[in-house]
């Protein structure tokens, strides 16, 4: 049954009852009918009027919920016109009621329901306006909970205005019945059934109602309106009006549940293409002042891998045409060195070039496990996604960019991936379009200026022609008086021609003698390396071999002896090796050879080589290495080493007690400029040698420099010396492109400051370079400085049991001794067959010729060069030309080590090579490889 039809029903019973009771109550009741009948009517029509203003507001208040929440804009516009219609209505019955009414109750009832309706009907006006200005069901949220509350305060005053009115026509009917109890008992009977039924009736209203109405209330207010993801429903009981508002609400909760997911999605889509258009444009700025791809591929591979989340990545930029076209990385992010990703690519090669040859970009998920490793500071993690993705320009790849992540990329970072390189092609032809206007505009300007130099020049030439026009009239006069002149010099030229042809013939015949003289010296330096070098081969050779504890059947103090003149042969070598150094030096036809070196194994070199001075001497050793100084260093090797050999050398000697350090940092360029040119060098690094000594004196800092000076003859006499170790010290730091300067005070110590720049590349320019010569007597390496390894007291005749198990492939071997020199036979004779080998002697080639023609079972050859008659040369080439010694072991001997003669002895023939004087050990090591061979 509707809602309507229970109130209709409701209703018209008691309208029935009453009409019954009335019309009774009209033929028993004569004169009291009238009073009755208006006192009932009169009380009726109050209620009656409660109930429709009650109704009205009832109605008012669903339009005003429709209109706020459900109603589309023209049902929205009706509402508000009923609700318009109702407040009018309300406002006249209220007046009527307050005409009508004769109790102060009443009165004070209707008051205080005018004024909250007053107060019901601002917050109803305010609500309306919102409703018109299309505001948002969240911003009514506040105002309708306050009407609902004003609302509730309404009904409760008009219910009790409607029972106070009900309760005064009670006591009136029961007034009435008292005083007519007599005579109206029928009636009595007939209210009382009346009054029961009316009320079973008005409870059945009121229940069926209230119950419906409490079931959407408390669906209402659970209601979450900051979430209206979820709604929840109105359970449909009836079919009346009330089961429409359910329905009605179960489908505005879906409208508002479909609404709030459709506004979820749009402010996800939003908020994603915000986070793209935010980086795009941040990227977009980083582009802006960009001259160089170079630059702009670092910038932008740095940006762009955080962005994407990106571990690791590499850009790489198209570099040439046609078949020579090829893509080169030019920047790379968190790679590991040289070796992260490939250096380089052509189209088709590899997936990347697959990829550039496709123009398409690619993801790879599944990476196999020997991929390429993102590095972090505690290990490596293979990548779990990759993007391989082209940049193009106008159809045409630019460029590539490859990524690799430890997630997988996302569909909004591949997006954002795919909208930054749309744009990265135009600003990379934009880049390279600036860089080739830069050097067209600086070509231009160049041109420009020497346009404007040569402009200048012609304009300076036409003034200097104009002004010879004006003097060639006046030097016209006067030609004929230099004429005369020009005869008589004439003559005279020619008499000086002849002199200067006299003197030019002079000068030639000088060149030719200056030349000549330096071939001589150049001769006579290699030949004095080899007359000193030949008797020391020997000195040294038979003195190791004496000074052997094993070995030799010398006592220990006549070992001791065989020492003494080992160290005394090994010192003469390294004076004849500092002056031939210096004398090369002079000529300037030193050899430098610029090579890597590691400075980082400075600091352990030095103290292998001179602690056990240190501990001698009981001197403190101490060496410090700044960290900013570069491990790997460009320069030549041996010298540098010498040098520093020959500083610490110098500083031991001269320090009694106290300490000697080394301080190894990098140079101060501007520093450095105070004493040597640097123009053409760079990394310079500093190295001092600080020692608690003798000292020198202030007038004797320079001094000591010079080739065979030193502090002065005292010191020279108390701790002897050449005098040639700071020489050739500086000399040295000069071919390297350094200096050495001393800070020194008497008696309280040295400092000896060493500046050395890094040289890749060496001397740019020959007038710079200092070259060996092949006429110039050199030492070989191993002997004009030898390294810091080869330092300390001489070892070479210390053969422990280790060497003579080594020594087990001479026995039985035979060697055939050529030298011219006896001295050289007889000490290779003693100490080659004391390894238990059969030895034979020739004095020159023809007689090595003879012995090989005899058949004898020769292992090995040793073969001096130089020698009368048939040198060292000559007799390999003959040797080499019959084919059963082609494998016969040669090995070249020589004091004479000029440059050039290793190459030279191989190619004659020779199986290796070995400078004079010769090392024992040195000398069985070669043996030792060839015979086992």
């Amino acid at each position: 049954m509707g809602f309507k039809k229970k109130q209709m029903l409701g209703f018209g019973l008691i309208l029935l009852f009453l009409a019954t009771l009335l019309s009774f109550m009209m033929f028993t009741l004569n004169n009291l009918k009238s009073s009755m009948t208006e006192i009932v009517e009169n009380r009726y029509d109050k209620v009656q009027a409660s109930m429709e203003i009650r109704q009205l507001f009832s109605r008012s208040d669903r339009e005003i919920l429709f209109a706020a929440n459900d109603a589309n804009k023209e049902e929205r516009a009706e509402s508000l016109e009923i609700i318009n219609e109702n407040h009018s209505l309300i406002e006249s019955k209220i007046a009527g009621l307050s005409g009508s009414l004769n109790k102060s109750k009443a009165k004070q009832l209707l008051k205080e329901f005018e004024t909250q309706y007053a107060s019901y009907s601002i917050t109803e006006a305010e609500i309306i306006q919102k409703i018109k200005s299309g505001n948002s069901s969240d911003n009514l949220s506040s105002l309708m909970d306050d009407q609902r509350e004003k609302r509730t305060k309404v009904i409760s005053t008009m219910d009790e205005f409607k029972d106070y009115q009900e309760g005064v026509m009670k006591d009136t009917l029961s007034n009435s019945k008292q005083t007519y109890e007599d005579m109206i008992g029928f009636v009595i009977f007939a209210v009382i059934l009346s009054i029961l039924v009316i009320s079973v009736t008005v409870v059945w209203m009121i229940r069926s109602t209230s119950k419906d109405l409490q079931s959407i209330t408390k669906v209402i207010k659970n209601i979450d309106f900051k979430n209206l993801s979820v709604i929840p429903r109105i359970p449909v009981r009836t079919t009346d009006e009330i089961g429409d508002i359910a329905k009605s609400f179960n489908d505005m909760a879906e409208s508002l549940e479909i609404y709030n997911q459709k506004e979820k999605d749009f402010t996800e889509k939003i908020s994603e293409q915000n986070w793209i258009q935010t980086r795009v444009a941040d990227i977009a700025t980083m582009y802006q002042r960009i001259v160089d791809v170079e630059v702009l591929a670092d910038r932008f591979i740095t940006r762009l891998a955080p962005m994407m989340g990106a571990s690791i990545g590499a850009f790489y930029v198209k570099r040439g045409e046609g078949v020579d076209m090829r893509f080169v990385k030019l920047a790379s992010f968190a790679g590991d060195g040289e070796d992260s990703g490939r250096r380089e690519f052509r189209l088709g090669e590899g997936l990347i070039g697959q990829c550039a040859l496709e123009k398409k970009s690619k993801v790879i998920e599944d990476i196999p496990e020997d991929f390429q490793l993102v590095t972090t500071g505690l290990g490596e993690i293979n990548p779990k996604s990759i993007v391989i993705a082209p940049v193009v320009f106008e159809d045409e790849v630019v460029a590539m960019v490859e990524l690799a992540s430890l997630e997988a990329f996302t569909k909004l970072q591949k997006t954002f991936l795919n909208q930054v390189l749309d744009t990265l092609g135009i600003t990379i032809n934009n880049v390279e379009g600036r860089m080739e206007i830069e050097r067209l505009l600086k070509e231009s300007q160049a041109q420009t200026e020497e346009l404007q130099a040569q402009s200048e020049e012609l304009q300076s030439q036409s003034e200097e022609m104009q002004a010879q026009s004006e003097e060639l009239q006046t030097q016209a006069e006067e030609l004929r008086m230099i004429n005369e002149q020009l005869e008589e010099r004439n003559r005279e030229t020619e008499e000086k021609s002849k002199e200067l042809q006299v003197a030019k013939l002079n000068l030639e015949k000088q060149a030719e003698e200056l030349k000549l003289s330096s071939k001589y010296k150049s001769e006579f330096m290699a030949n004095m390396s080899h007359e000193l070098r030949t008797p020391l081969n020997s000195i040294l050779i038979l003195s190791e071999m004496l000074s052997d504890p094993n070995d030799s059947k010398l006592n220990e103090e006549q070992q001791e002896f065989a020492r003494v003149i080992n160290s005394s042969g090994q010192d003469l070598l390294t004076l004849i090796n500092d002056i031939l150094d210096l004398s090369k030096v002079e000529v300037g036809k030193l050899e430098v050879v610029f090579d890597e070196m590691n400075l980082s194994e400075l600091p352990e070199l030095l103290h292998r080589n001179f602690d056990h001075v240190a501990k001698k001497k009981n001197i403190d050793f101490i060496i410090e290495k700044s960290k900013n100084v570069p491990d790997i260093f460009f320069t030549d090797e041996q010298r540098f080493q010498q040098i520093l050999k020959n500083l610490l050398s110098n500083a031991f000697k001269f320090t009694e007690k106290g300490t000697v350090s080394v301080q190894i940092k990098k140079a101060d360029e501007e520093n450095v400029a105070q004493w040597i040119q640097t123009k053409g060098a760079n990394n310079w690094v500093e190295i001092k040698v600080t020692d608690t000594g003798i000292g020198i004196s202030k007038e004797k800092q320079k001094l000591i420099f010079e080739a065979f000076q030193q502090g002065d003859g005292a010191t020279m006499r108390k701790y002897g010396g050449t005098g040639l170790g700071l020489s050739i010290c500086r000399e040295f730091a000069k071919l390297l492109g350094g200096w050495v300067i001393v800070d020194s005070e008497e008696g309280k110590g040295s400092t000896f400051t060493f500046f050395i720049p890094s040289m890749p590349e060496g001397f740019k320019n020959v007038d710079e370079a200092i070259a060996a010569s092949p006429e110039v007597a050199a030492a070989n390496h191993d002997d004009s400085a030898a390294p810091f390894g080869d330092q300390g007291e001489p070892d070479a005749g210390m053969v422990d049991e280790e060497d003579r198990d080594k020594a087990k492939p001479f026995c039985n071997k035979t060697v055939l001794v050529v030298d011219d020199d006896h001295r050289n036979i007889f000490a290779l004779k003693n100490a080659l067959k004391h390894e238990g080998m059969e030895i034979l002697t020739a004095e020159n080639g023809f007689e090595c010729l003879e012995l090989l023609e005899k058949g004898n079972n020769i292992d090995v050859i040793l073969m001096d060069i130089m020698m009368p008659g048939m040198d060292g040369y000559e007799t390999m080439t003959r040797i080499r030309e019959q084919s059963k010694f082609e494998d016969l072991p040669i090995i070249a001997l020589t004091a004479k080590a000029m440059k050039g003669d290793r190459e030279k002895c191989l190619k004659a023939g020779a199986s290796d090579y070995v400078s004079k004087p010769l090392k024992l050990d040195q000398l069985l090591s070669v043996l030792r490889v060839w015979l086992t061979n």
